[in-house]
């Protein structure tokens, strides 16, 4: 017995100081891209719930403690299988410039760890939270920005007809709610994403945890959806009608508070319900199954146990070895040198063709959000009255966090609506083209028709997927991640098509692209 007990501490104090070493290696090679995590998508109203899933996914591998130290736990060179695209995949996060892309490698790379050094079964064990930890890592912009606008534009649909169901007299126009005596604007804070998420967290663990069978967990999962909707869509009919006995302070302070807790709590309610409905319409039997099976620890106890010692298992050696040379790698090396611009947009002339300019500044504190390195924005004018706004962001050396923003992100969070939005080309002297994304956006009576697109070390790139691929690829053949975003802007007048303005537009942009590029580095 004596012997038991040494060989099994032994085990303990390797089993510890194997996580202490890749908990190290992992912690100084993912720093920033934790410190990101933590500080800012964390800190965003929409993810806040974030904090809590590290909390929960060791809670659930806790639980399977007797289950864990029951299972067999061979190393396996499988584990490969997740850990070289893991690797991969922070390279391509770490030169490209994508968070999500280092949140999705350090995933796979604590689960193949998990794989190499403790086998399948264990695996599969701790399969249900090692997955449910996924939740902890906020969508793609681009993904989190097109479920933000078709969230609020339904919240804001059915919103309106349930305030019509209460006698209220309620239009819509987009996000906008008109009430007669005023006007409610659905913003993206209101447009339930930051309850859909936390709710479809929390449908996952009561459909974990709910003893029936697979069609009702997916069930009760795939409801979390709905209800959302219908909840968020009551809280906004709700704050239309409390709006005309309150006024302003039913939009605003701990009216608006106390609703977003409220409707929350209904949504939970109704899961609840939801579960209870299903059990009682559809009972089934106990089964060996159904039952949660505790096995005692001590019953393998009269099992030979085996103190490896650590620095003898391949797959540990092997592990380290790769994941202390991409830190080697990302530390030692820098992959991106500081390209200054040809010339500073200081110089930029005011004066192009017919069009005569006036300089514009953003707020220190957008730039600061921007990172950028220079930037200039101009409102041309010509003799007729007509205006066109020209920004060009330039950036030395792209990181993660320290990259071009698409103004798709930005139109679309400050209010404007995407009527149409596209690709196209402008015709430039000697049969050359121009790619660029084209878009007529709206903001109320308001209309305007945008070209944008990205000067990037001698290409012409048109949307982010292209951008962190050559981002990634030039860091590692070229050691440069430089690159602009050009954005021009003509309003649509009062009577004139969108194509009058276009033509316009396109004008400029052909008499303007020869002095752009002397300032740009190729």
């Amino acid at each position: 017995m004596g012997k038991l007990f040494m060989s099994q501490k032994k085990s303990t104090i390797f089993a510890s100081v194997k996580c202490l070493i890749y908990a190290s290696l992992l912690g100084l090679l993912y720093f920033s891209t934790l410190q990101w995590l933590i500080h800012k998508d964390w800190a965003r109203p929409d993810y806040s719930y974030g904090y809590l899933i590290p909390l929960i996914v060791a809670y659930l591998i806790w639980e399977k403690r007797e289950t864990l130290f029951s299972l067999p736990s061979p190393p396996s060179w499988k584990g490969l299988i997740l850990f070289l695209p893991g690797i991969c995949l922070f390279w391509l996060g770490e030169l490209g410039g994508e968070f999500f892309t280092q949140y999705v490698s350090l995933w796979c790379i604590v689960v193949a760890l998990v794989w190499l050094n403790m086998g399948e079964e264990r695996l599969k064990a701790m399969l249900f939270p090692l997955v449910l930890a996924l939740a902890m890592f906020p969508l793609p912009n681009f993904f989190n920005n097109r479920i933000t606008l078709y969230l609020k534009l339904i919240s804001t649909t059915i919103g309106v007809k349930i305030m019509r169901l209460f006698g209220m007299t309620a239009f819509q126009d987009g996000n906008i709610i008109d009430l007669g005596f005023t006007q409610l604007q659905v913003v993206d804070a209101c447009s339930g994403l930051r309850y859909l998420f936390p709710l479809i967290v929390l449908g996952i663990l009561m459909a974990y945890f709910f003893r029936s069978r697979w069609w009702k967990k997916v069930l009760i999962v795939l409801s979390t959806i709905p209800i959302t909707i219908f909840t968020n869509s009551l809280r906004i009919a709700l704050t239309g009608i409390l709006s005309q006995k309150f006024g302003t302070k039913a939009v605003e302070g701990f009216f608006h508070d106390f609703e977003g807790w409220l409707i929350f709590m209904v949504a939970f309610a109704l899961l609840a319900l939801e579960m209870l409905i299903l059990a009682k319409l559809f009972p089934e039997a106990a089964s060996d199954s159904d039952i949660r099976h505790n096995p005692d620890p001590l019953s393998d106890y009269d099992k030979p146990l085996k103190s490896t010692n650590f620095l003898k298992q391949p797959q540990f050696i092997v592990s380290v070895i790769l994941l202390s040379l991409t830190l080697i790698l990302s530390k030692g090396v820098e992959f991106r040198e500081a390209i200054p611009m040809s010339r500073s947009f200081d110089s930029f002339p005011m004066e192009i063709g017919k069009w005569q300019g006036t300089p514009q500044t953003m707020e220190t504190i957008i730039i600061d959000a921007l990172d950028l390195t220079d930037y200039i924005m101009v409102d041309y004018h010509d003799g007729e009255g007509h205006l066109i706004n020209f920004y060009v962001a330039y950036y030395e050396s792209q990181r993660k966090g320290e990259s071009i923003h698409s103004p798709a992100t930005c139109l679309r969070g400050s209010g404007w609506s995407f009527a149409q939005s596209g690709s196209s080309e402008i015709s430039l002297d000697g049969g050359a083209t121009l790619p660029v994304n084209r878009a007529v956006i709206s903001k109320g009576p308001y209309r305007q028709v945008s070209y944008y697109w990205f000067p990037m070390r001698g290409r012409i790139l048109t949307n982010a997927f292209q951008m962190k691929w050559f981002n990634f690829w030039d860091a590692l053949t070229r050691q440069r991640t430089d690159g602009a975003l050009v954005r021009v802007i003509a309003p649509v007048g009062e009577h004139e098509s969108a194509e009058d303005a276009e033509m316009r537009l396109q004008t400029f942009v052909q008499e303007m692209l020869p002095v752009l590029r002397t300032f740009l580095p190729e």
